[in-house]
């Protein structure tokens, strides 16, 4: 790093932006390097740039700021900036490195700068902000998922998922049009998708529920589910009980 922390604004909201400018401006300890105005552009200027520290809105157009750090290849510390506190559990989860709540007065901003300034004078990337998200209610649950393919991404809303397939690091995501594969853990779908909607049937699938057309039993205490497209998938023990459960039978 060098003596400033190379910093990268991504705010939809100029007012915002310009505000940020101005408190960030007291602060002998950052260079902004670029200002981005949607998601689309700050993952464009975070992978070329490759800054020290982003500051990022989460509802923004297109694309929002959990989506877009999905996308990128450079992995910048975070710092949150939002009207929402819904969203700050979240944020931990993605190692943020701070979490601001509009509105936010400039000392907090600063100490939020510092903080990220010490952590990378001692490579500490470790999260600590949990102190700050002990209050928050839970985000709901994720609407869709972006995949980022070569030169495409692709947005996949939750309703096109048929099932999910654990491969060790990452999942194949199976949906109405295609598959797709993704960074991620069956664990994070599990928590992040419906359990109304979405059922773990066992260690390697989750599937949605309208997709089931049948539960067969093969062999004593052994289940398949089929779906209405014939595909058959393992049922586990607990995958039967969560099935019952959702389905009460």
């Amino acid at each position: 790093m060098s003596e400033k922390l190379r910093t990268i604004i991504v705010e939809d909201e100029e007012l915002a932006r310009q505000l940020m400018k101005s408190f960030l401006s007291e602060s002998d300890k950052v260079e902004i390097i670029a200002e981005c105005e949607n998601g689309f552009e700050g993952v464009k200027m975070i992978n070329e740039l490759k800054p020290d520290l982003v500051f990022l809105d989460i509802q923004m157009p297109k694309i929002t700021g959990f989506e877009l750090l999905e996308l990128l290849e450079h992995k910048p510390q975070i710092i949150f900036a939002t009207a929402y506190d819904q969203y700050a559990i979240k944020a931990f989860e993605y190692n943020a490195a701070d979490y601001l709540l509009k509105p936010y007065s400039k000392d907090r901003l600063l100490e939020a700068v510092n903080k990220v300034f010490d952590r990378i004078q001692k490579d500490d990337s470790a999260p600590d902000v949990a102190d700050r998200i002990g209050n928050f209610p839970k985000e709901g649950f994720i609407d869709r998922v972006v995949v980022k393919d070569r030169h495409k991404i692709h947005i996949i809303p939750v309703d096109h998922i048929r099932y999910i397939e654990s491969m060790d690091d990452y999942v194949m995501i199976y949906t109405t049009e295609g598959r797709h594969m993704k960074q991620k853990t069956m664990h994070f779908f599990e928590a992040a998708l419906d359990p109304n909607q979405f059922v773990r049937i066992h260690r390697s699938y989750i599937v949605k529920v309208g997709e089931i057309n049948e539960i067969q039993q093969y062999e004593k205490e052994s289940y398949i589910v089929i779906l209405h497209d014939k595909t058959k998938l393992k049922v586990s023990k607990t995958g039967y009980k969560n099935l019952k459960d959702v389905l009460s039978f």
